[in-house]
């Protein structure tokens, strides 16, 4: 069921892109801010639906085989939108987008972030599988297993090498750069996932841990908005 709901959820904004860009290619900012709300919106969505899948048999071999492949289909079906407020910053540095521009972007995530766990929401208060019942009453599931300080240093460390990981392959085909991707996200989430959950995106943090910014603000804000972002800035100024 989990895995038809995260399908339904890729098919369904890949028609919502595809009809965007037909019909709003004469409006571009409102088209860049949609097309990077529906991508993160996917992103958002399914990993929310697989964090209830952490605990299914055998672990961790289910959870991170899952991780791989939606990682790749998110790579072939989103291309072009970067669904991360770290990487939008790289192009804004850079010159390659206005700061407005960038912003709007930026926005977008977030607002992604927070429909998609909204939508959730919805979707587990149907009770369709098991890991679903739980879900709803959850407040924050704390994904912080370890000190503060030692979860700062580890989504930092995580943002600089996916960063400088993803410059270093932009000349890759990219049928291959996203299996080079996916399998480094899955590599971080095995070796992090069980201390910080291995994130290193603020938008997508702050849609599968929102009650945990509300509890704990400046913590959160610390180790997954500060940390990935300047580990954004140390690649930009290396």
């Amino acid at each position: 069921t989990s895995l038809l709901v995260m399908a339904g959820i890729v098919v369904t904004v890949g028609l919502w892109r595809r009809l965007t860009r037909r019909r709003l290619r004469f409006h571009p900012r409102l088209c860049t801010f949609l097309l990077e709300m529906f991508s993160t919106f996917q992103i958002c969505a399914c990993t929310n639906e697989l964090a209830l899948l952490g605990n299914v048999e055998p672990k961790p071999h289910t959870a991170l085989t899952l991780t791989y492949g939606f990682t790749v289909l998110h790579g072939l079906t989103l291309a072009g939108s970067t669904c991360n407020p770290c990487g939008t910053l790289q192009p804004m540095w850079g010159g390659g987008i206005s700061v407005k521009m960038g912003g709007l972007k930026i926005g977008a995530q977030f607002v992604a972030a927070v429909l998609a766990r909204m939508f959730m929401h919805l979707i587990w208060s149907l009770r369709m599988a098991e890991p679903h019942s739980g879900a709803l009453s959850q407040g924050c599931s704390n994904p912080m297993q370890t000190t503060e300080t030692q979860a700062f240093c580890i989504e930092l460390l995580f943002s600089v090498v996916f960063q400088l990981t993803s410059l270093r392959v932009e000349s890759v085909n990219p049928k291959y750069r996203v299996h080079l991707m996916a399998f480094l996200i899955t590599m971080l989430v095995y070796a992090g996932g069980n201390l910080t959950g291995a994130i290193f995106n603020p938008a997508l943090a702050f849609s599968l841990h929102p009650n945990c910014f509300y509890d704990k603000f400046w913590s959160y804000v610390l180790v997954y908005w500060i940390a990935p972002s300047l580990g954004k800035f140390l690649i930009l100024c290396v």
